[in-house]
C-alpha cells in the first residue's frame, strides 16, 4: 500500500518539469555534515531532510525569492532569505549547537518573520511541547503560556483568556481561516482537537490591522500539521490514557509528498467520564465525546502553492447542572447535554511572481449546536454559517522597505430552528482594507500599519412585543479605523527591546444587541441593548528580553485603555424568579505583564530552572463616583519548573524529567457581583522521552497533575458559584508510535 501510494504521486509529477532548483550541504561548526536537518519552504509548504552527507535538494521552486528554515534537535535554528532564484542555486548552511528553544518563524504576523527579528512580541508553542505538560485538553495547555487563562465549566469547556479579556474579544484561527463557533456562548469551548495542530501563536494585545473585529484582546493562531517530506510516507499512532476521568485519546494519522503533491489525513476520537475531586466524588455530568477528523491536499509548482485543508470535529458534552449527584464513571453524557458539530473548509492559494507575490485564503465554517434538557428533541438548535475571504499582496521591495496591502472580509449567516432562541435570525457582514510597511536597518525594525472596517449587523423580528423571547428587528452598521506602529532594536548584543502602541476594536454581539431571556449558564434574564456602541481600545506594550547561552530573561509590561467595554449589569427587578440585567458600556483599563527566566547552569548541561510571574488588573472607569473591577480577570499566578534532559544507555533517547509548582495567589480585586477566591498550589511531574525497544521505537510521556490531590477552586470557574472544586490528581500516560 505504501509503495502504491507513493508511486501514484510520483506519477502525477512526472508530468511536471523542474524549473528552479535549490541545493546545498548542511554542517555544524567543525565541518561535519548533519543527516535528518529538516529544510522547510513555509510559503510552498514543502519539506525535505539532509542524507548521510548532508545534503538537501528542492526542485520546482518559483522565481522570486524563497525563505527556508533549518531546524536540528540541539542545534540552532537557521531561517535563510534566497534572494532572486535562478535557474540552479546553491545554499551551504553551518548549524550551531544550542540548549535554548529554536527561534520559530512566526505564521501570525504580516511578514512572517523569524521571533528575533519580529517587531511584536508572538508567544510560540509546538503541541509537542504543550502534550509533554500532560494537560488533558487543548485549552488546558494554552493555559500554561504566561498570559493565557481559561473560563472553564468542568474539563470539558474552556475559553481562553488573554491578559484578562475572553470571549468575543479573543480571536482564534486555524488552517488560516477564522473560526466562527457562537463563542459568545458560555457553554462551549474552542471547538478544536490538539490532534493535527503543529503549534499555536499567541498575540496578546490587539491584532485588529491584521485581523479586524473581535481582536481587541489578542489571537490564538493555531498551524496545522506539516505534510510530509518530499518523497516519503509516514504513518503514525498516539494513544494517551487519564487516570481521573478514565479517560483515552486516540489518534491515526498518515502523510505522503512528492516534489509537487501531498497529501494527509489524521482521525483521533477523545472520551472523558466525570472528573474527580480531590474528596474522591465525580462532578456529575462533566463526562464528553469528542470526534475529530482532518485531511489535506497540496499542489505547488514554480508559479504558484495551493493546499486545501478540511476539519470535522464532533463534540458531545454533558452540562453539568446538579453538581455532585450521581455517581458513575459512564461516558455517555446525560442530560442536559450539547451536541456541536463544527466544519471548517480552508483554501490557502499563494501565487509568485517575478518581485512579488499574492497570498489568499478562503474559508467555510458551518457549525451546528444542539441543547437537549431532559429529552433528545433539541429545545436549541442554531447554525452559524460563515465564508471568510483574505487577500494579501505583498509589493516588491523597495530598499529595506517591505510592504502588504490587503483586503478581507465575511459573510454569516445565523439561523434558529429550535423552539427556543438565545439570538434571533441573523445576517453578519464584513469589510476590511488595510496596508501595512516593514522598515528594517542593522538591528532596527520599524513597522506601521493603518486599517478601516465596516460591519453590518441585520436580523429578523421574532415573537411578540413585550414577552420572553422577543426580538425586535436591527440593522446596525459599525465603522473602525485601527493603526499599529511598533519598534524593535537590539540595545546590546544579547538585550533586544520592542516597544508596540496599537489600537483595537470590537462590534457588539448579536447577544450584547438583542438578548431577551433566561441565560441558562449564568440564570440571569438578560436583555440586550441595540444602541451599543462600538468597543475601541489602545494597548501600549513593551518586551525586553535578554539571552545568552545559559540565560534568558523576559520581561512584557502593557496598558490597555477600552472605550465603551461592555458588560452586563442588575436592574434591581427579578423575572420568574431570575434578576435581570441590563448590558450597559463604560470605559476600562486593563494593566500588568509577565516577567520570566530560563537559566541553564554550566557545566551542568542536563539541568534547567524555569519560572516566569504573570498578573492583570481590570478596572471598570466609572462616569459616577469611584471605580469598579472587572469581572472574570484571572489571579496572579508564579510558575516554577526544574527540567533534566538526559539519555539512558541505548533505550532511551531525548529524556526529560520535570517537577513543576504552579501558585495561584488570592484574587481579591472582584467585579461587584463575584466572590474573592482563595489562592492555592499545585504539584506536578513530568517524565519521557524516546524508548528504542530493538527495532520499535516510539515517544512516551508520564505525567502527574496535582498529584498532592489539592482541593481548589479556580477564579474563573464556572462551577464555583457552587462551591464545586477543580479536577484532582490526574496521572496521563501518552504514548507516540512512527508506524
Amino acid at each position: 500500500m505504501k509503495k502504491f501510494i507513493i508511486t501514484l504521486f510520483l506519477g502525477f509529477s512526472a508530468m511536471l518539469q523542474a524549473q528552479n532548483t535549490l541545493s546545498g550541504i548542511v554542517t555544524d561548526r567543525n565541518n561535519q555534515p548533519l543527516k535528518g536537518v529538516s529544510v522547510y519552504a513555509s510559503e510552498l509548504h514543502k519539506g525535505t531532510a539532509t542524507d548521510e552527507n548532508g545534503k538537501y535538494t528542492f526542485t520546482n521552486l518559483p522565481n522570486g525569492n524563497l525563505k527556508l528554515t533549518f531546524t536540528f534537535v540541539g542545534f540552532g535554528t537557521q531561517n535563510k532569505t534566497i534572494i532572486g532564484l535562478q535557474k540552479e542555486n546553491t545554499l551551504y548552511v553551518i548549524l550551531e549547537e544550542t540548549i535554548f528553544q529554536m527561534d520559530e518563524v512566526i505564521v501570525s504576523t504580516a511578514f512572517n518573520k523569524i521571533q528575533s527579528q519580529n517587531v511584536m512580541k508572538v508567544e510560540h508553542q509546538s503541541m509537542k511541547e504543550l502534550q509533554r505538560k500532560g494537560t488533558a485538553t487543548l485549552i488546558e495547555g494554552l493555559a500554561t503560556i504566561p498570559g493565557v487563562s481559561q473560563v472553564s465549566t468542568g474539563t470539558s469547556i474552556g475559553k481562553p483568556v488573554i491578559r484578562g479579556l475572553s470571549g468575543n474579544r479573543v480571536l482564534v484561527y486555524s488552517q488560516g481561516v477564522r473560526m466562527e463557533n457562537q463563542q459568545f456562548g458560555d457553554e462551549h469551548g474552542l471547538g478544536l482537537n490538539d490532534s493535527g495542530i503543529e503549534s499555536v501563536e499567541v498575540i496578546k494585545g490587539p491584532a485588529s490591522l491584521l485581523y479586524g473585529s473581535d481582536a481587541l484582546g489578542g489571537v490564538l493562531y493555531f498551524n496545522p500539521e506539516k505534510f510530509a517530506d518530499a518523497n516519503t510516507f509516514k504513518a503514525n499512532f498516539s494513544q494517551k490514557l487519564f487516570s481521573n476521568t478514565l479517560g483515552s485519546n486516540s489518534s491515526l494519522g498518515l502523510k505522503t509528498s512528492t516534489d509537487n503533491w501531498k497529501f494527509l489525513a489524521r482521525g483521533s476520537y477523545n472520551t472523558h467520564s466525570d472528573y474527580k475531586i480531590a474528596t474522591g466524588d465525580r462532578v456529575t455530568n462533566t463526562r464528553y465525546n469528542e470526534t475529530d477528523f482532518k485531511t489535506g491536499i497540496g499542489y505547488s509548482n514554480a508559479k504558484f502553492s495551493s493546499v486545501l485543508r478540511y476539519n470535522y470535529n464532533k463534540l458531545d458534552l454533558g452540562i453539568p447542572e446538579d453538581g455532585i449527584a450521581e455517581q458513575t464513571t459512564s461516558k455517555e453524557t446525560g442530560f442536559p447535554r450539547q451536541g456541536v458539530f463544527n466544519h471548517l473548509l480552508s483554501l490557502n492559494n499563494v501565487f509568485f511572481f517575478q518581485k512579488s507575490k499574492l497570498d489568499v485564503d478562503l474559508g467555510y465554517v458551518a457549525n451546528d449546536r444542539s441543547e437537549f434538557v431532559d429529552s433528545n428533541v433539541a429545545g436549541l438548535h442554531m447554525k452559524l454559517k460563515t465564508f471568510n475571504y483574505d487577500a494579501k499582496y505583498h509589493l516588491p521591495t523597495i530598499g529595506k522597505v517591505e510592504s502588504i496591502f490587503g483586503i478581507q472580509g465575511m459573510h454569516q449567516t445565523n439561523t434558529n430552528s429550535g423552539e427556543e432562541y438565545l439570538i434571533p435570525d441573523a445576517t453578519t457582514n464584513d469589510f476590511g482594507v488595510f496596508g501595512t510597511a516593514n522598515y528594517e536597518w542593522k538591528t532596527n525594525v520599524l513597522q506601521a500599519g493603518l486599517r478601516f472596517d465596516n460591519r453590518q449587523i441585520t436580523t429578523v423580528e421574532h415573537g411578540i412585543a413585550g414577552s420572553e423571547g422577543y426580538f425586535k428587528a436591527i440593522d446596525k452598521s459599525f465603522d473602525s479605523f485601527n493603526a499599529s506602529l511598533g519598534y524593535k532594536t537590539n540595545l546590546a548584543n544579547d538585550l533586544t527591546l520592542r516597544l508596540n502602541l496599537a489600537s483595537g476594536f470590537r462590534a457588539p454581539n448579536l447577544a450584547e444587541l438583542t438578548s431577551n431571556g433566561v441565560h441558562e449558564g449564568t440564570n440571569r434574564y438578560e436583555v440586550g441593548n441595540s444602541d451599543l456602541k462600538t468597543e475601541q481600545n489602545v494597548q501600549t506594550d513593551v518586551n525586553l528580553e535578554y539571552k545568552n547561552t545559559h540565560f534568558e530573561f523576559f520581561a512584557n509590561g502593557f496598558y490597555n485603555h477600552i472605550n465603551n467595554y461592555i458588560y452586563t449589569s442588575p436592574t434591581g427587578d427579578v423575572i420568574d424568579d431570575n434578576a435581570v440585567f441590563d448590558y450597559i458600556q463604560n470605559n476600562a483599563k486593563l494593566y500588568g505583564g509577565e516577567i520570566g527566566l530560563h537559566f541553564h547552569p554550566h557545566p551542568l548541561d542536563w539541568l534547567h530552572y524555569e519560572t516566569s510571574f504573570e498578573t492583570v488588573t481590570g478596572k471598570k472607569q466609572s462616569r459616577s463616583v469611584g471605580s469598579d473591577f472587572l469581572p472574570l480577570i484571572p489571579a496572579n499566578n508564579w510558575n516554577n519548573t526544574i527540567r533534566t534532559e538526559f539519555n539512558i544507555n541505548n533505550w532511551l533517547e531525548d529524556g526529560f524529567a520535570t517537577l513543576n509548582l504552579s501558585t495561584t495567589f488570592n484574587q481579591n480585586n472582584v467585579s461587584g457581583f463575584e466572590t474573592k477566591s482563595n489562592g492555592y498550589s499545585l504539584v506536578n511531574l513530568g517524565f519521557g522521552g524516546k524508548v528504542k525497544l530493538g527495532k520499535t521505537i516510539f515517544d512516551v510521556n508520564l505525567n502527574g497533575n496535582n498529584v498532592l490531590d489539592k482541593s481548589y477552586i479556580a477564579h474563573l470557574s464556572r462551577l464555583k458559584t457552587d462551591g464545586i472544586p477543580n479536577i484532582g490528581r490526574n496521572v496521563v500516560l501518552g504514548v507516540n508510535f512512527n508506524l
